[in-house]
């Protein structure tokens, strides 16, 4: 469908990209689709919004639209089988996880001697956080070289030992890749600076102009403009001014991030996670952002990158250019030697419709991605300090998995290096915090999808009591209190990343078994039984829970594979599902609230086999979660 100024919403609607960004400023405002779907305002024509928005505003949405492609196909057939939609997934943070040399930092020896812990975890897949050089001005999200490891993670001989160690399991590893900009201490950015006219002076997005002028208004994640002054050239940054953007228009900088995939697969590396690739592509020219877009949403110039015209072409061109194992036969499965290694994808900004495009098997770009519009609630934001209400997560995933093809497929995440804690942010009554860590793991692992868990999650982490800022080290957070000053402290322990990133709790030792140095960040959840060594055998435990239920996913494939049912779907509190395949039946149900709830259903023939509770009274206790197999 051709988009323009006299289009209606309607039609606008029509269009995955943009019913996706009507959802996104839906969300962000806390406005009901209500108001939108209604037939008046349906009808209304695009060029009508100039008035609110501003006729940049609607040309940018047009030329958006028309540089999108068509949705895939909605397919019903047989879901095809791979190894990454079967597998449970386990994020480690390197740097907290667990440390070797009592440095007081983690490293990939102190991988490699928890592998028996993520084994008997039942894990598939490792997925490690940056590990490669950088001077951590963004704790690793900042490269300067791609092909060595971090001085303090390790060697390249450390992450050989850990691949091997991993594909002896028969578990598979995956990395993280920042590919979207690099750290300036990398040699590509010192010789674009000494030689911008040279081989690398348009490997970023180097401008002339004079020193008071921003070559635009875009602003960066981190607080401030998204420029930065280095003699007399402004650069690109959309995070840290140390983070500066690759141009890939450059083509040279295309074939250079598909080697540097090519290098690590031929070390056994088995796919990789990719950082905000969402953004690679920005609109010629780089255009001033819409204000009143950039105040919505937080962060002026968005429009211009978040799917950018060239997006979809760079990722067909690096899953072919980079993401292919020459010599090996196309769906051959096999731990570290994969046809096609996986392709992961953070894509903050993509909603349900782009995902789609992104990941559909017919278009043969990536496998998942990351969406983040289920980790606040309409109106919210991270820095918000409120009560999630579970019930948005129940109508989240039930309409997600409403719009998705037979061969579509979705991450399911509630937590990750970048986010608060779950529990702490649903109810932090200490009350319910096991039973509470319980009820998110049966959504986990029980949804359709890959279920993707973030240490310390397993065994029931919270939020931190950061005393002050000297506890932080997250960039993020202290760039806001040194913007907004003390009055944002409240803000920021809201939402600070921090709060993921505390060392690991092993054992109830100095510093939780993680180091017997000084832990480059302190833990200030001081509370007892929420270590591995207190869990590991105790059946009532929120780790021998998570145990239970991916040993009970592997063994049925129905809980991974089936299809998915959601009944009482305008109950609240109350989230029921039914899992199928050849002819196996699982039930799902789930109290959202902290509250007892009357129960439903109690007339289906049932077995409780992993839950809360050991029998379907006639009400369920708060957070009570049941996993049930269909007689």
């Amino acid at each position: 469908m051709n988009i323009d100024r006299n289009s209606t919403i309607a039609d606008v609607y029509a269009d995955p990209l943009g019913r996706d960004i009507i959802e996104k400023l839906l969300l962000q405002t806390g406005i009901s689709a209500f108001w939108i779907r209604n037939p008046l305002v349906f009808r209304l024509r695009l060029k009508y919004f100039g008035w609110f928005f501003g006729k940049d505003f609607v040309d940018s949405l047009v030329e958006l639209m028309n540089n999108s492609p068509d949705a895939p196909p909605v397919l019903d057939g047989p879901t095809p089988v791979t190894w990454w939609k079967r597998a449970v997934f386990y994020q480690v943070y390197p740097r907290s996880f667990a440390d070797s040399n009592d440095d007081g930092i983690g490293d990939l020896p102190g991988i490699l001697e928890k592998l028996p812990y993520l084994e008997d975890l039942g894990i598939d897949c490792v997925w490690l956080s940056p590990i490669f050089a950088s001077p951590n001005k963004d704790m690793g999200y900042d490269i300067s070289d791609y092909r060595s490891i971090m001085t303090e993670m390790g060697t390249v001989d450390d992450l050989r030992r850990l691949i091997a160690a991993c594909h002896e399991r028969g578990m598979r590893i995956i990395l993280d890749l920042v590919a979207n900009h690099t750290s300036d201490e990398h040699p590509w950015f010192q010789d674009a600076l000494a030689n911008p006219e040279g081989e690398h002076g348009d490997y970023y997005f180097l401008r002339d102009g004079d020193a008071e002028t921003l070559p635009n208004n875009w602003t960066s994640f981190f607080s401030g403009p998204a420029w930065r002054r280095i003699g007399d050239k402004w650069v690109l940054h959309l995070f840290t001014p140390e983070q500066l953007d690759l141009n890939w228009q450059n083509p040279a900088v295309r074939r250079e991030v598909a080697d540097i995939v090519k290098f690590w697969l031929a070390e056994g590396i088995d796919g990789f996670r990719l950082d905000v690739i969402n953004y690679i592509s920005k609109r010629e020219g780089l255009p001033n952002g819409n204000a009143i877009v950039g105040k919505l949403l937080g962060f002026t110039g968005i429009e211009h990158y978040f799917h950018g015209p060239h997006l979809h072409e760079y990722l067909a061109e690096l899953r072919r250019e980079g993401f292919t194992r020459s010599g090996v036969e196309p769906g051959q499965e096999a731990v570290g030697a994969d046809a096609s290694p996986v392709m992961i994808g953070e894509t903050p900004g993509a909603g349900v419709e782009v995902g789609r495009l992104l990941t559909s098997p017919q278009r043969s770009e990536m496998d998942l991605i990351f969406s983040f519009d289920h980790l606040e609630t309409s109106g919210h934001v991270r820095w918000d300090d409120y009560a999630y209400d579970l019930n948005f997560l129940k109508r989240y995933y039930i309409d997600y998995q409403s719009r998705l093809s037979s061969d579509d497929w979705m991450s399911l995440f509630f937590e990750n290096h970048d986010n608060p804690r779950m529990i702490s942010k649903v109810n932090p009554d200490p009350r319910f915090r096991t039973q509470l860590g319980k009820t998110l793991a049966t959504i986990l692992l029980t949804m359709r999808g890959t279920p993707f868990i973030f240490q310390g999650q397993e065994i029931g982490a919270i939020n931190q009591a950061f005393p002050d800022e000297t506890a932080l080290r997250d960039v993020e957070s202290l760039n806001i209190l040194k913007a907004e000053g003390p009055g944002a402290w409240k803000k920021v322990l809201a939402g600070s990343r921090d709060h993921a990133r505390v060392p690991m709790r092993w054992n109830r030792s100095e510093n939780w078994g993680f180091t017997k140095g000084t832990p480059w960040i302190k833990a200030y959840d001081d509370s007892v039984g929420y270590s591995v060594a207190a869990q590991e055998h105790n059946p009532d435990s929120v780790l021998r829970y998570y145990r239970d239920l991916i040993q009970l996913r592997h063994s049925h494939p129905a809980l991974s594979m089936g299809s998915i049912r959601f009944i009482d779907q305008k109950v609240k509190n109350y989230f029921a599902w039914f899992r199928e395949q050849d002819g196996e039946r699982w039930f799902i149900e789930v109290n959202l609230s902290g509250r007892p709830l009357r129960r439903r259903n109690r007339e289906l023939p049932l077995t409780i086999v992993v839950g809360t509770t050991k029998e379907r009274s006639a009400v369920m206790e708060p957070y009570e979660a049941l996993v049930c197999k269909v007689s």
